[in-house]
């Protein structure tokens, strides 16, 4: 029979992501629906492993829809990684009678949660990170606001480099994972986009094409690069040596994953939160919360960890074809 849910402890993980806060009311207001209580554990596992709780009621998550950020607060733990400190982990749960937890983060942060499983504690993950590199899922909560702060620096950028006939490489973030430079640079139009997942390091393609555009007539150019490629400010020097083209770079850095979060990252992410707490009092641990093919629904944690996520050969093709 499934356990009884009675205290559940909520959690932000990882990198903060615009939307969290509104994940974190919607499973609060849903568990207290439930008639559930419910304890906010600060700065992720590592306040998890050093006690740090808050109770929580309708009135501690009045007012935060708006907010960026986190109001729990966040960290990455490397104590988790260990099985001691994972045991540790659950533990605590058991000594606080948390019965279940929603871990709101990234792929780090749903290993920690398939661990706390494992030790017999129901957890359920919730996608919260501006990557969007969650392969079961087609939407992480903050990436739609990410992507529109940088789409929104990437126009500012235009108007300078317009008015200097300038070219600009503007680094948006993106370690591993190459959608926010695809989807800002194929929304602002762009005249180059370099992702992590299908950059050959071929930069004398991109000199060429803007010597040719330079020959058909346009003065200024756009280049969108991912952070994992990185190295923009080195990238400026050589391309204005090779094309004789004053090229500035500008690294957009933590501004994108700042400021109120968009009403989709809003909405969805209360949908997520809501259905997290709807999984727990199912019975459900170790699942991941996804929203696949239109729908809201879930994924075993470990199963999730184990699909791999690739750039749609199609929108790279895209690319080539709208940037010449």
């Amino acid at each position: 029979m499934a356990k009884t849910i009675k205290t559940i402890g909520v959690l932000t993980s990882g990198g903060d992501a615009p939307g969290m806060n509104a994940a974190i009311r919607a499973v609060t207001r849903t568990a207290l629906s439930y008639g559930l209580r419910v304890k906010g554990i600060m700065r992720g596992y590592t306040g998890l492993l050093e006690e740090e709780f808050r109770d929580m009621d309708a009135t501690s998550v009045a007012d935060i829809i708006n907010r960026g950020g986190t109001i729990l607060y966040t960290a990455r733990c490397q104590e988790m990684t260990t099985e001691d400190g994972q045991k540790k982990a659950a533990e605590i749960c058991r000594k606080q009678g948390i019965d279940g937890v929603v871990v709101i983060g990234g792929d780090g942060s749903f290993r920690g949660a398939g661990k706390l499983a494992e030790f017999g504690i129901n957890t359920i993950g919730v996608p919260g990170t501006i990557d969007l590199d969650i392969a079961c899922t087609d939407y992480t909560i903050g990436f739609d606001t990410a992507v529109n702060t940088a789409i929104d620096a990437i126009d500012k950028v235009r108007d300078t480099s317009t008015s200097h006939e300038r070219c600009s490489i503007i680094e948006v973030m993106g370690r591993h994972a190459g959608y926010i430079a695809l989807w800002s640079g194929i929304a602002t139009g762009s005249d180059a986009i370099l992702v992590p997942e299908r950059y050959d390091g071929n930069e004398q393609e991109v000199i060429n094409r803007i010597i040719e555009s330079r020959k058909r007539g346009k003065k200024h150019f756009i280049i969108v690069n991912a952070e994992g490629i990185g190295h923009s400010t080195s990238m400026a020097k050589r391309i204005e040596a090779a094309t004789g083209i004053e090229t500035r770079a500008t690294i957009l850095g933590y501004m994108q994953r700042g400021g109120s979060p968009s009403c989709k990252d809003r909405f969805y992410a209360s949908i997520m939160g809501a259905k997290a707490v709807d999984l727990l009092m199912e019975g459900k641990s170790n699942r991941l919360v996804a929203y696949k093919n239109g729908e809201f629904c879930d994924f075993d944690i470990d199963e999730a960890l184990g699909m791999e996520k690739d750039i749609p050969d199609y929108q790279m093709a895209l690319t080539k074809k709208l940037t010449r």
